[in-house]
């Protein structure tokens, strides 16, 4: 039996995506054995994130500043924006460094199961920002899942009817790069058939 606090700091870790219960134990013995090199920086560093970063009041990133980083570069290009699930989303498309437009972070796919609707995500927010112009292509970021695609088509009806002059595409679906056929399920196989260019 661990002291409660122990047992507080196993509970809440265990939490975290990716840790179970027995990794979590792991991760606060490793915290506890390194005091004065892990836990206290992660302390500090846990404690100042809660105080400073929030929510870009423009896209929905998350920054020490409002606007956020991304919006408030100036070299990115305005006509461009791309729509993402989450935060993560927009981390990954910036890690990748192919996308130099702006985001809008929707915070999850409409899901009727768990009442998300269209207000729950700011889709409005997202189809004035569109409307007020100067937007001329929204790239859709979504994932390749039944809420993913559905959020997609709903974006892009009420996109259609707020900016008609903004194009909407979505990002390609099929093969990925050093992917073998013989490792893809059969959705994929087939979204790259119909995705087929000229070589």
């Amino acid at each position: 039996m661990a002291a409660p606090e122990i047992e507080k700091l196993v509970t809440l870790l265990a939490r975290l995506p990716g840790l179970g219960p027995r990794s979590a134990r792991r991760a606060a013995l490793t915290l506890l054995r390194r005091r004065e090199a892990l836990m206290l920086p992660l302390a500090d560093a846990l404690a100042k994130a809660a105080a400073e970063v929030k929510s870009c009041t423009i896209c929905g990133n998350l920054d020490a500043r409002d606007p956020c980083g991304v919006c408030a570069d100036e070299r990115r290009d305005p006509t461009q924006l791309c729509v993402v699930e989450q935060v993560a989303d927009l981390w990954a498309m910036e890690r990748a460094g192919a996308f130099r437009g702006r985001y809008h972070v929707l915070g999850g796919t409409l899901s009727a199961l768990d009442g998300i609707g269209p207000d729950e995500l700011g889709i409005p927010k997202l189809a004035a920002r569109v409307a007020e112009g100067g937007i001329t292509e929204v790239v859709m970021a979504l994932p390749a899942t039944v809420d993913g695609q559905t959020t997609a088509h709903y974006i892009a009806d009420r996109l259609a009817e707020a900016a008609p002059e903004a194009n909407i595409t979505r990002l390609a679906h099929g093969m990925p790069v050093g992917g073998a056929l013989d490792y893809m399920d059969d959705g994929t196989i087939q979204a790259a058939l119909k995705a087929r260019r000229p070589v």
